[in-house]
């Protein structure tokens, strides 16, 4: 799946990745996808609540070897 926008939030701890994907969704077009890369372990929980909250559609929720991967799409 192609996003719109990517950005590498590996390294940063609650609430940094939250508030710069939030940041980075009010550069976006309302139906555009951003893709973030993170290694916080509260992210998959942190993310979806965020999506909840917001209306914005978490497309996708993935880890592996310690990364986290998630693609949002814009309300």
């Amino acid at each position: 799946m192609l996003a719109d926008l990517t950005i590498d939030l590996s390294g940063l701890n609650c609430p940094l990745p939250i508030l710069r994907a939030k940041k980075a969704l009010a550069q976006l077009q309302s139906g555009q996808m951003l893709a973030t890369t993170c290694t916080d372990p509260a992210t998959p929980t942190d993310f979806a609540a965020f999506c909840r909250q917001t209306g914005h559609e978490l497309v996708e929720s993935t880890a592996n070897n310690g990364k986290f991967h998630f693609i949002i799409k814009k309300r």
